[in-house]
This record gives C-alpha cells, structure tokens and sequence, in this order.
C-alpha cells in the first residue's frame, strides 16, 4: 500500500513539475524581448526551479516513499529532464505564441 502511494505521489510530482516548467516557460517568453533570453533562462533557471521543488517534496516531505527507481540519476531524470521536456513542448506547441495577442492600449 506504500508503494502504490509513493507511486501515485511520484507522477502527482512529475505533473506538478511539468506543469511548472510550462508556466515558467510562458513567463520567460512574455516578460524577455529576445528570443535566444528566454531560451536561455528556461534552460538554466527552470531546471533549478526543479531541483529545489524536487529537494522540498521528496527529502523534507517524503513523496515517492517506498518506490525504488534504481538510482539517482534515472529520479532526477524523472522529476527534472521529463517535465522540462514536456513543459517546454507543451508551452512552444500547443498555447499561442505571445506575439499572437492583441492587447489594448492602456491609455
């Protein structure tokens, strides 16, 4: 029964990151003018985003109790590369471009 709630703990967690690598995606491509800026923050500040969120929910509030995926580097793969990957293609992919909105003036 552990496991199965470390289990499901463990892809609420990769949800929750992806949905966190999304939203800082989107924040980096509307707040930088460039193109190559947001690519590099998402790339270098969403990862430590990650990281921190990993070392918060995993070692201090334990989610993935009872699950052995082999080693560290296949969990931090887990909870770091595959949620960048699918946040990233989520926010490039599927929501429109920002240049795509029409705002009106705020005079």
């Amino acid at each position: 029964m552990l496991a199965l709630f470390g289990f499901g703990s463990l892809l609420a967690l990769v949800a929750f990151h992806t949905f966190l690598a999304g939203v800082a995606t989107r924040f980096f491509r509307l707040q930088l003018s460039t193109r190559w800026g947001s690519a590099v923050y998402t790339l270098v500040l969403t990862p430590l985003l990650l990281l921190v969120s990993t070392l918060v929910f995993a070692g201090a509030l334990g989610v993935g109790t009872g699950i052995d995926v082999g080693s560290s580097t296949i969990l931090l793969a887990l909870l770091i590369a595959l949620p960048l990957a699918l946040g990233v293609a989520i926010d490039y992919l599927y929501v429109p471009s920002p240049e795509e909105y029409d705002l009106p003036d705020t005079r």
